[in-house]
């Protein structure tokens, strides 16, 4: 997945989680934090796969 994948996953579940809040959906809010935290982690993964390929490079 792409960092820019990745954002978007972020930006998505923020949108989730506030539409939760306004709501009163606690599932949505709950399934909005995740997505987040899916982002958030597919994003670090790819920075560090990112720097591992750099350092490998000549």
């Amino acid at each position: 997945m792409s960092k820019g994948k990745a954002k978007a996953k972020q930006v998505k579940g923020k949108l989730k989680e506030t539409t939760g809040k306004a709501t009163g959906d606690r599932s949505m809010q709950a399934e909005g934090k995740a997505e987040q935290v899916q982002g958030k982690t597919q994003e670090v993964a790819e920075d560090a796969a990112e720097r591992a390929r750099k350092g490998l490079k000549p």
